[in-house]
């Protein structure tokens, strides 16, 4: 029998896996099996070969990139070939909320590939069945159905199509900051300059303005102020696209990589108001914040508003396989109930990966996990990222909430002239590179945008680690201030 582990017990847990870690350490399992001596050489430049030979990565000049081969992780905590250890202030690509290799969850997908390896989903099948019951159960109001996908990307693509299919219009509004994935509607719908180059292609996405009280584009001097005339642009653009024509409004809840921008008090409560008023369907996009990132199953219930549909990936199984999903209100689920929704995926709701996603919420619940991030958020690192905001003059602001926050750098505190400059890159781009290189020198591995540093490390941390590299930014802040001349 599994011992309860209470939330201030998990740290005594971490620790005792520490111990085991150590003497492991210095070594790693290769893929047949074997245990092998770090640092190993002749495996790095192996891995290293095959990759720049016959890997095409994602958002990169292939030419340009030198990817750093990992031979293995645990919990908050990877390692290279070379044996270096690095703390992983961005828990991947914020997907890896129960961290590294966690015992319950590998073993959620051995158990599963040995009973039923694969089923298809016009089938029913007990663990996707499962997960989506206790999805439902989290969800706020009447989202109580879940469709699956591969991911976050497929998700908002079919979240914006059950939208269209039950308003009958087809435009949609997203932020300008924002990232909703990297297919057709659901890079349409990103704000962000990855979309540039992407376009023309899903035509009937038009962007507006959100709130960001640090660089305000709405002159505001309060958060009040803020949230008003954010909420008054907003209606403005509902107005002036056709409110006729607008079949969904999609949001990321707390924007994610560009910016971890959490809503002023009353905006999200505003945009449900709006759609109500206008027939909109409104989407919250929450594969990045979901599960337990924030501190709760779902982050729209922190701010008490209840969307049409929640999209979701990433932290629902660690990124232990492929997984998202659209969390259905029963006003959009009834639609379908006798006309056919028309989507599909061969791997909709995978029991390999539903598996781990059962063993998510057995984790959470049985380890305290959403009630932790609460307290580190709020008792470690929101009052030390006060503490370097103060102390660095290249700061400048802190912001988030939970295990979820983001430093801005910039050149002056006055001007808040940017650290560097939006969607800088090559020489442009290097002070900022210098910044994250001296993180990554001493240990850290962070999560860089443009001219911000997110802490964003696996749920699971250990404070002690948490407090390390809190302090192994505080040495690379250093660097930034010596940048801008402080």
């Amino acid at each position: 029998m599994t011992d309860t582990l209470i939330p201030a017990a998990i740290d005594e847990a971490t620790a005792a896996t520490d111990q085991t870690d150590a003497a492991t350490a210095a070594s790693y399992v290769d893929r047949h099996g074997a245990r092998r001596a770090l640092p190993d050489a002749a495996a790095e430049a192996q891995v290293r070969a095959d990759d720049r030979t016959h890997v095409f990565h994602s958002w990169s000049a292939q030419a340009m990139i030198d990817p750093l081969p990992i031979a293995s992780g645990d919990g908050a905590t990877f390692r290279d070939y070379q044996g270096n250890a690095y703390l992983d202030f961005s828990s991947q690509l914020v997907n890896l909320n129960l961290g590294h290799q966690h015992p319950d969850l590998v073993a959620a997908i051995q158990e599963q590939a040995g009973r039923l390896a694969t089923i298809q989903p016009s089938m029913a099948n007990d663990v996707r069945g499962e997960l989506a019951r206790r999805i439902a159960e989290v969800a706020p109001g009447d989202l109580d159905k879940v469709f699956f996908t591969n991911g976050g990307a497929d998700a908002n693509e079919y979240a914006v199509r059950m939208a269209r299919e039950v308003t009958g219009r087809r435009k949609v509004l997203s932020m300008y900051r924002s990232y909703h994935g990297g297919t057709a509607t659901a890079i349409s719908l990103t704000g962000d300059p990855r979309r540039w180059r992407n376009e023309p292609s899903d035509g009937s996405v038009a962007h507006f303005l959100g709130p960001y009280p640090y660089r305000s584009s709405f002159h505001a001097e309060s958060a009040e102020q803020e949230t008003e005339r954010a909420l008054a642009h907003l209606e403005q653009v509902i107005t002036l696209e056709g409110a006729s024509t607008i079949a969904a409004i999609i949001i990321e809840t707390v924007v994610g990589t560009n910016g971890v921008l959490v809503p002023p008090p009353g905006y999200l409560q505003g945009v449900r108001a709006l759609a109500d008023e206008y027939g909109i369907v409104y989407i919250a996009d929450e594969v990045m914040v979901g599960f337990g990132r924030i501190g709760e199953w779902f982050a729209v219930n922190h701010f008490g508003v209840t969307p049409d549909l929640i999209t979701f990936a990433k932290g629902v199984n660690s990124g232990y396989a492929p997984l998202g999903g659209v969390v259905i209100s029963d006003r959009i689920a009834s639609h379908f109930d006798t006309v056919a929704f028309m989507g599909g995926l061969t791997y909709s709701g995978h029991p390999l990966a539903c598996a781990p996603g059962v063993a998510t919420f057995e984790v959470f619940e049985r380890d305290g996990i959403l009630e932790r991030v609460r307290d580190l958020g709020a008792r470690v690192v929101g009052p030390r990222l006060a503490e370097l905001a103060e102390k660095h003059p290249s700061v400048g602001e802190v912001r988030g909430l939970g295990l979820f926050w983001a430093i801005e750098l910039v050149r002056d505190r006055e001007t808040r002239e940017p650290f560097v400059p939006f969607n800088a890159a090559g020489a442009d781009a290097a002070p900022m590179g210098r910044v994250a290189a001296a993180c990554k020198q001493a240990g850290l591995w962070p999560f860089v945008h443009f001219n911000r540093l997110h802490v964003a490390p696996p749920l699971v941390i250990s404070e002690e680690d948490l407090v390390r590299g809190l302090d192994i930014i505080d040495a690379a802040l250093d660097v930034a201030d010596a940048e801008v001349g402080a």
